[in-house]
């Protein structure tokens, strides 16, 4: 096991390779629910309408296609979330300083964020951080239903399944 500079350890035994093309794989306990309300704690009253980048101004606008609401929290802003940090960059080999600063986002029953590329289009944006060479998506609670992420392009179908403890394991079905 790693541990860097977190308190919590990086774990590669944890990870589970869900598609190779696009690459995908869950990383299950990556949180603990003590990481997970202060997150949720720290963005609770702070949340907006979510935005997104125009494709050719690069400027935040409002759109029906992404109807969360979400909140970005300051880089390194206490201890909990620079552990968080330095266990995203020991998982994903790219230094802490390349991270962009966590979102935290809520959608409610219905809401949504359609299917998208995790990447610019605008020139503004793609000077100010470059593309997104990896994005991690870290699950603050679970739910009875919905609460999903679909990768359509992905090798296989790519649904949720609860194991004898309740915990929600990854379930590739290939096609």
């Amino acid at each position: 096991m790693k541990t860097g500079s977190s308190s919590v350890p990086f774990d590669p035994t944890h990870v589970t390779q869900l598609s190779w093309h696009p690459r995908a794989f869950i990383y299950r306990g990556f949180l603990t629910s003590e990481e997970c309300d202060h997150l949720i704690t720290l963005a609770k009253d702070k949340l907006e309408k979510s935005m997104v980048a125009d494709n050719e101004s690069g400027k935040s606008v409002a759109s029906e296609v992404r109807t969360s609401s979400g909140m970005f929290l300051s880089k390194a802003q206490d201890k909990v979330v620079a552990d968080i940090e330095a266990r995203i960059a020991a998982w994903t080999f790219l230094p802490v300083e390349n991270g962009e600063a966590i979102q935290i986002l809520h959608y409610e029953n219905g809401q949504k964020y359609e299917p998208h590329y995790d990447y610019f289009h605008d020139k503004a944006n793609q000077e100010l951080g470059g593309h997104r060479i990896a994005t991690v998506l870290m699950y603050l609670y679970d739910v009875e239903s919905g609460g999903e992420t679909v990768f359509p392009n992905a090798e296989g179908r790519l649904s949720q399944i609860k194991d004898e403890a309740g915990q929600i394991v990854p379930k590739m079905d290939l096609q």
